[in-house]
């Protein structure tokens, strides 16, 4: 059994070392490749003196090196920082300067569009570039290595790496979107990763044989997620940065993928495409949002052979629900019940329990957890906290995430989402939330994509925007207007309608950026006169 989040790989190197591990373009790794990079890095960390819990960065697209600096960090007792590679340069040199971090790994291509942005970053004193060729000067007193150079100077196998590790030490720092505009840093302790991993291997049923693509952030939990998964059963990871929509069923037809992970928005462009004939996809996974059912329905069409795994998670614990394949029929706008080795809960403000049917907050206790947020005990304060009358007696209570998310439980134990706290829209003292909206217009079938958010207006307090983009056969607004009377109350009607022809934007997870919009929206109804 592995207890720290490297110590799957280094297993597999040993049990089953010619078995296939990572794959990129034509790059082939095996189990005993990964598991020598990933301790040659480690050594070459040790070897620039970086301490137990110091942290390093890694700001590339998916590629062999970057999974093998990140587990390589986590065996020097050190800290990984997987930064999204869509970032700007002023968003990385935030996160570098937020934690302090000590090592940059990056690209000789991502460095020179870097410009001065490192120099503001104190902390910093290596950058490793994963070019071989002599790395580009930057504006900043850091020395740069080159990949090659850094793994020449490890000292030796990683059983003698001298910093000790347990499994409550932090392993990784995932930054995720902030009210406030900068994105915080949620620390997760290895127990909490390789707990995940384990939780989620048992209920998809992962196994060794299992070839899982890659297409999500690895700086994204959910995109992490794929990689312990199949490092914690054997099986393999294909990294993929796709440009199209199309390239994905190519290259799960190519690399005869077994399993495929996305958010709602990419699923509404996958189920699109044409799928080529192919009988090896067992199942599909969705998070990050609620899927509509209509792309559900497209997707079943065309993947009969894959089972469906609906489920619903956060940054600060990583994985908390997921809906049995075979209860998608009964219940297919359910988020399902408590992965293995959780409990979730909905509680009223008080902390105590909801009815069945009552809409509460969801809480979640358990060993998938995080630490906190870094570097910022008030608004760890705020979202980590013990449960109300629960461990009585103990002298230190457990922590469970409140999540901020509004969801109900059925009698049967089974969850629906209803919202984000901070996505909810208030309309004349509705609480309506935007997916609802969505479901109408997507229902339609006339939009490739929509997304709904509130603005403020004068009278209403909020009134409901909606854009879209629409689908091959164009679509208006009276049109869509028109559907969302005859499916919504007047008060959930959108009051405006907008239709883009570009994809609407994203945030770095792939999300659709709802507070992009909103802010773009933000004035519409200024010049209302107040009723």
């Amino acid at each position: 059994m592995s207890h720290l989040v490297h110590e799957s790989i280094i297993r597999q190197a040993m049990q089953a070392p010619a078995s296939p591990a990572l794959a990129y373009g034509r790059q082939r790794w095996d189990y005993a490749a990964l598991g020598g990079a990933l301790e040659a890095f480690a050594q070459g960390l040790l070897g620039l003196g970086l301490q137990r819990g110091e942290r390093v960065a890694v700001y590339l697209e998916k590629r062999l090196e970057g999974v093998a600096a990140m587990f390589g960090t986590a065996a020097a007792g050190a800290v990984f920082v997987p930064v999204n590679p869509l970032l700007k340069s002023h968003q990385l040199a935030h996160i570098l300067r937020d934690c302090d971090v000590r090592v940059l790994v990056t690209s000789a291509e991502r460095l020179a569009m870097l410009g001065d942005a490192l120099a503001g970053c104190p902390a910093l004193h290596t950058v490793v570039v994963t070019a071989t060729a002599a790395p580009p000067a930057i504006a900043s007193s850091c020395a740069v290595l080159a990949w090659d150079s850094l793994l020449a100077g490890a000292r030796g196998p990683s059983g003698r790496l001298p910093h000790r590790r347990i499994d409550g030490d932090m392993a990784a720092i995932l930054y995720t979107s902030g009210s406030t505009g900068q994105p915080k840093g949620v620390v997760l302790s290895h127990r909490n990763l390789v707990a995940g991993a384990a939780s989620v291997a048992s209920y998809l049923q992962n196994t060794p044989g299992d070839r899982i693509l890659a297409v999500l952030p690895l700086s994204f939990d959910y995109g992490l997620n794929q990689l312990t998964t199949a490092f914690e059963v054997g099986a393999s990871a294909v990294l993929m940065n796709y440009l199209l929509p199309r390239d994905i069923p190519a290259a799960v037809a190519e690399h005869g993928i077994t399993g495929l992970a996305a958010v709602p928005a990419l699923w509404m462009q996958l189920a699109r495409q044409a799928w080529p004939q192919q009988d090896s996809l067992r199942y599909i996974t969705n998070s990050g949002g609620a899927m509509p059912q209509t792309t559900l329905a497209l997707l079943r069409q065309a993947l009969p052979a894959a089972k469906v795994f609906l489920m619903y998670g956060l940054t600060e614990a990583f994985r908390s629900t997921y809906l049995p394949p075979d209860e998608l029929a009964r219940r297919p706008d359910s988020i399902g019940r408590a992965i293995p080795n959780a409990e979730v809960m909905v509680l009223r403000p008080d902390g105590s329990p909801c009815a069945a049917g009552e809409a509460g907050e969801l809480v979640h206790r358990g060993a998938l957890v995080a630490l906190g947020y870094w570097n910022d005990p008030e608004r760890t304060a705020q979202r980590f906290r013990p449960l109300p009358g629960d461990g009585a007696g103990l002298p230190l209570a457990e922590i469970a995430v409140w999540s901020g998310d509004t969801v109900k439980m059925d009698e049967d134990g089974f969850l629906y989402f209803v919202g984000r706290g901070d996505d909810m829209i208030k309309v004349s003292g509705y609480r309506i939330s935007p997916t609802e909206i969505e479901e109408v217009i997507a229902a339609t079938g006339l939009v490739a994509e929509a997304a709904a958010f509130g603005v403020p207006h004068p009278s209403l307090g909020q009134a409901i925007v909606a854009v879209v983009k629409p689908g091959d056969d164009g679509v208006t607004p009276q049109l869509l207007l028109q559907e969302c009377r005859r499916h919504l109350p007047a008060y959930m009607v959108p009051l405006h309608i907008a239709v883009h022809d570009d994809d609407l934007p994203r945030n770095p997870n792939g999300k659709i950026d709802r507070k992009a919009l909103q802010a773009a929206f933000s004035g519409l109804f200024e010049n209302e006169a107040e009723s």
